[in-house]
Order: C-alpha cells, then sequence, then structure tokens
C-alpha cells in the first residue's frame, strides 16, 4: 500500500471515529440534562436501525440467522457496550473513558489466543502490554475507583468480546446484515430499559441531541464498514486509536476537562500501542 493511500485509509478512519465521539459527546450533554444513558442508548440502536435498514438489504430469509446464538451474543455485547460507556460518560471525562475503553483490544486478543486458536506475535504482545499499561495509569486502579472508570473499563471488555465474535461470524454472514443485526439486536434487547427511564420534557434540543448522538454513531459504524470492504482488518484496527485524539479534543473544547498528567501518559501509551501495530503490520505485509 503506497503512503498516500495509507493517509487516505487513515483520514477515512479518523472522520469514522470522530463521527463516534461525536454522538457520544451528544450523549454525554444528554446524561447531564436528566436523560437515563439506557434511554440514549436505547434511541441510538432504534434510530441507527431506522436509517440503516433501508440500505442494509436484509431479506425476510435472512432472518432466520437472528437464531444463531453468535449473531445474538455479538449484539447482546455491543448493547451492554455502549449502555456501560454512556453511563460511565454520566460522571466521567470523556477522554479518559475512552482510554479505559481501549482494554477492549486487549481483551480481544486473548480470547482470539484462547478460543479461536490464534497464534500470539511477540511484536503485538508487547506493544498491547504497553497499551494495557497505559489504560491502567487513565484509571488509576485502587481501592477509590470510581464507579464510572469500572464501567468505562466493563465497556472496553464487552468491545473486546464484541470483536472477537465478529471474527467468529465475519465470514459466514456479509457486513451489512451484522450492521444491520447488531442494530436491531439492540433495539429490542435495550427496549426494557430504555422505555421504563424516566424521560424529560422532550424539546427540541433534547430532541436534537438525541438525533446527532444516533446519527453520530450509525454514520461512524456506516463508514467503517465501507472502510472494511476496501483495506484489510489489522491495518484498520489500530488506526481506531485514533478516536483518542477525538475524543481528548472533544473534552476540552466541550467540557473544559484538561486531562491530569497521569491521564495524559496513559492516553499517549494507548497511542503508541495502537500505531505502533499499523507500524509492525506494515513491515510484516512489506508495504
Amino acid at each position: 500500500m503506497r503512503l498516500t493511500s495509507l493517509s487516505g485509509l487513515a483520514a477515512l478512519v479518523f472522520i469514522a471515529v470522530s463521527f463516534v465521539v461525536i454522538g457520544d459527546t451528544a450523549g454525554k450533554i444528554l446524561t447531564s440534562k436528566g436523560v437515563a444513558p439506557a434511554t440514549v442508548a436505547w434511541s441510538r440502536f432504534l434510530i441507527g436501525a431506522l436509517i440503516v435498514l433501508p440500505f442494509s438489504g436484509l431479506s425476510l430469509q435472512e432472518f432466520r440467522h437472528f437464531r444463531d446464538w453468535r449473531v445474538v451474543l455479538r449484539g447482546a455485547f455491543v448493547s451492554l457496550g455502549i449502555l456501560c460507556i454512556l453511563t460511565a460518560l454520566k460522571s466521567e471525562p470523556i477522554a479518559n473513558v475512552y482510554g479505559a475503553f481501549f482494554i477492549g483490544p486487549v481483551v480481544s486478543y486473548a480470547l482470539a489466543i484462547l478460543f479461536l486458536g490464534e497464534t500470539p506475535s511477540h511484536s503485538r504482545t508487547v506493544l498491547l502490554a504497553v497499551g494495557f499499561v497505559g489504560v491502567m495509569f487513565v484509571v488509576k486502579p485502587g481501592f477509590d475507583i470510581s464507579w464510572g472508570m469500572v464501567l468505562a473499563l466493563s465497556a472496553g471488555c464487552c468491545y473486546g468480546s464484541y470483536l472477537a465474535m465478529t471474527r467468529t461470524v465475519a465470514g459466514a454472514y456479509r457486513p451489512r446484515f451484522l450492521l444491520i443485526s447488531q442494530l436491531l439486536l439492540g433495539s429490542v434487547l435495550l427496549a426494557p430499559v430504555g422505555l421504563s427511564a424516566e424521560l424529560p420534557a422532550l424539546t427540541l434540543p433534547i430532541g436534537g441531541l438525541i438525533v446527532i448522538s444516533a446519527l453520530g454513531s450509525a454514520l461512524g459504524n456506516y463508514i467503517l464498514v465501507i472502510v472494511n470492504k476496501t483495506a484489510e482488518a489489522t491495518l484498520i484496527a489500530p488506526l481506531i486509536y485514533s478516536q483518542l485524539l477525538s475524543a481528548t479534543l472533544a473534552g476540552v473544547l466541550v467540557f473544559r476537562n484538561w486531562p491530569d498528567i497521569y491521564s495524559l501518559i496513559g492516553l499517549c501509551l494507548i497511542a503508541f500501542s495502537g500505531f505502533g501495530s499499523l507500524v509492525v503490520q506494515r513491515n510484516v505485509l512489506g508495504k
């Protein structure tokens, strides 16, 4: 792959993850205005499903695939992960939440080795260890760890499990089916908690933020699906770490949350882990 192509790929991924951060920023504002995280999460899946459904190519014959436990478990992991991260955002700085959330690649890597029979790479293992240390700097584990950071870590574990489940079904189902399946399953699974939560008066700003939260997430994930059709997953995955930059900027510009020195060190280590993986992968592929 030429440098210009890699630069274009990096730009597309950054745009995609920035849309996701915009959605989460709107979600954090909503929770600060009294909207329950469960309602924000459920509305995100529901609106996303309504937007994507006409373009998904979903056929009646494909509904039988919703009986596949792997598809259902994958949808459950991503639904619970979104619920956890939105709940964490209610009380924690957005950059710190994303820092803890990036425990996900470590979890995914471990599950791939244990259950999918993948052979560990020494370089990749070292870089993931660096990323894990970075997460610990952000989370600052101890007896006084906040509940929000526990939820952010839980969201990352759910995301890592979701990534591992995606690997198990990627060869069996088309990408657009996987996208619409997780949106539809999330809409159903989160409906009980989303509808039961108390909703403030549905003013224009509240409604607008709900739509922005859903659209940001849907657009970001749709762009990532498109990108995955034109480039190797091993090149795309490390670029997801650019989300840390978007999250840090959103925290500073929107919420005036500046990372403390330990969080900043941790975020830098996580970013180094991600982009270091990209360099290693390019060298392996000889590109």
